[in-house]
């Protein structure tokens, strides 16, 4: 199972285990249960505070991790390879008493949850967004005993996955319950299950003085500019609803100069320690709901939080960024996670023999149908335009494939299901006017982007996109209001274009406090 390399590797973070750990191994004579068996034979082998035993779980093949003569460790059903591979790892070092790198009250936020907690989480092995909900879990089961989590491998376990209706990875159901689904970081996890976490953290915001400089958002350009802010020895902030942005949703970067191939959740979690390495005071999990632009040139803009709480800032740069845009039409709200989705790589193994639909025909689309094309049974893409606006070498790639079916000049125009789950899909062939049903079980939704920048309505000149306009300086139409990255109406939207934009942003607000009158702190708060 692994090669001589890999067990290097594992034998070397194994070494920082210091209480015993014991694999109990739920198997069967399935070829699964084979590997599994193999693979937990090669972990035992590389130390000797490991040991394999056998045991009865619920599902197989499946194995607990659990530290000895306690009752604290974590299951996996299935074999966590692939993306999962991490996660494993994780729990054999934190189950063995290895300490986690988590903040300290936030591990002490955990172990005071009240309350008992069965968490349980269905993942695929090609998902780049379930390692993070899966460690998080981990690590919360092994901080607090009221805590128990099982990873669940869907693809594995088909059956168990059509009943309880899980059409999207990561799913969470807490305590036999639907709990969340999609990419949750270990402060989301904690915040939605202590009711308290929010007004806490509000009242924190409230006693934060002003910031010389104020990022709001923390993807690529957020983060960017936080270093150049903070390099410059300026008092710099940075409030950002998920720290990593859309980057924590990218599955393969190769077009990050110096880089050959990276992920985006692990460039996401270098972002971070790279901030952190710098007096930036980080709030996560906070959603900005309102521009408060200053009175008067070098008066403090304010952002109103989704929470009540505000933040103050001499200048600000606004790096929200973008999300997925969706098609808009009935049906997509009711099924989302129902058999429409946003993300080939994370849900598509949940669609292993169906049939499915790719909504746009760039090269996010064309992509994502060649990549469910060697999963579903068949694909059909659906374009807007008279044709593919893909690459040639994509489209030459999509066209040479048996499985899939091309429409273009066609508008999607309804959603279908049961109730439960998508059953097919309208569209009206734009050159003819006739409409025309298709049936399948999934639709991946892939036409751009659309900015996060409803909140900004009013407060500064947006585009009729929705883009914040700025100019060669990052500026906005707002004197010490700057912006950065793919919410602005920078041409093209790209990581590392955000992050020059982001530089740029801090740079220039830093020019634009040096140039400031001195005033007083009284009219400066006007």
């Amino acid at each position: 199972m692994l090669d001589a390399n890999l067990k290097g590797q594992l034998k070397a973070y194994m070494a920082n285990i210091t209480q015993p750990i014991e694999l109990v191994a739920s198997l069967d004579d399935s070829a699964k249960s084979r590997e599994l068996k193999e693979l937990l034979g090669e972990i035992a082998e590389l130390s000797d505070k490991v040991s394999v035993t056998s045991g009865s779980g619920k599902r197989v093949p499946s194995f607990m991790i659990r530290r000895v003569g306690t009752d604290i460790g974590v299951t996996f059903a299935g074999l966590p390879m692939g993306h999962e591979f991490t996660s494993l790892v994780l729990a054999l070092l934190q189950v063995g008493g290895h300490p986690s790198k988590a903040a300290q009250d936030l591990i002490q936020q955990i172990r005071d949850l009240d309350g008992d907690f069965a968490f349980e989480t269905y993942f695929s092995l090609s998902c780049q967004n379930c390692p993070d909900v899966v460690q998080a879990l981990n690590l919360m089961s092994v901080l607090n005993p009221r805590i128990s989590h099982v990873a669940i491998d869907g693809a594995l376990f088909q059956e168990e996955v059509d009943a309880r209706k899980v059409m999207a990875v990561p799913t969470v159901f807490l305590n036999g319950e639907p709990f969340a689904s999609g990419r949750m970081e270990l402060e989301q996890i904690v915040a939605k299950i202590d009711s308290g976490a929010a007004a806490r953290a509000a009242e924190k915001i409230k006693a934060q003085d002003p910031f010389e400089v104020l990022v709001i958002g923390g993807g690529p350009a957020g983060a960017a500019a936080a270093i150049y802010a903070a390099r410059k020895g300026i008092r710099t902030g940075v409030a950002a609803e998920r720290f990593g942005g859309q980057v924590l949703d990218t599955m393969d970067i190769e077009n990050f100069i110096s880089v050959s191939r990276t992920e985006g959740p692990k460039l996401a979690s270098a972002l971070e320690a790279h901030v952190k390495e710098y007096d930036v005071e980080i709030m996560n999990l906070q959603k900005a709901a309102k521009l408060i632009p200053a009175r008067a040139e070098g008066g403090y803009h304010e952002v109103v939080l989704e929470n009540g709480a505000s933040l103050k800032g001499k200048t600000l740069i606004l790096s929200t960024g973008a999300r997925w845009r969706q098609m808009g039409v009935p049906g997509e709200d009711e099924y989302k996670n129902k058999g429409v989705a946003y993300c080939p790589h994370c849900d598509g193994p949940l669609f292993k023999g169906k049939r499915v639909a790719v909504i746009g025909g760039g090269n996010s689309g064309v992509e994502a149908a060649i990549d469910l094309a060697g999963i579903v049974a068949h694909v059909t893409l659906i374009e807007y335009d008279s044709q593919l606006r893909a690459d040639a070498v994509l489209q030459r790639k999509l066209a040479s494939l048996p499985n899939v079916k091309i429409i273009t000049s066609a508008l999607t125009t309804k959603v279908d299901g049961n109730g439960e789950r998508v059953t097919g899909l309208s569209y009206k062939d734009r050159n003819h006017g006739t409409e025309h049903d298709i049936e399948l079980e999934g639709i991946f939704v892939q036409i751009g982007l659309v900015p996060n920048t409803e909140w900004l309505k009013d407060a500064i000149a947006l585009s009729p996109r929705g883009e914040i306009e700025i100019d060669a300086r990052g500026e906005t139409s707002q004197p010490g209001i700057f912006a950065a990255g793919d919410c602005t109406t920078v041409p093209y939207k790209q990581i590392v274009i955000a992050m020059g934009a982001g530089s740029t942003a801090a740079l220039s607000a830093f020019d634009y406090l040096i140039r400031l009158p001195a005033v007083e702190d009284a009219a400066q708060a006007a």
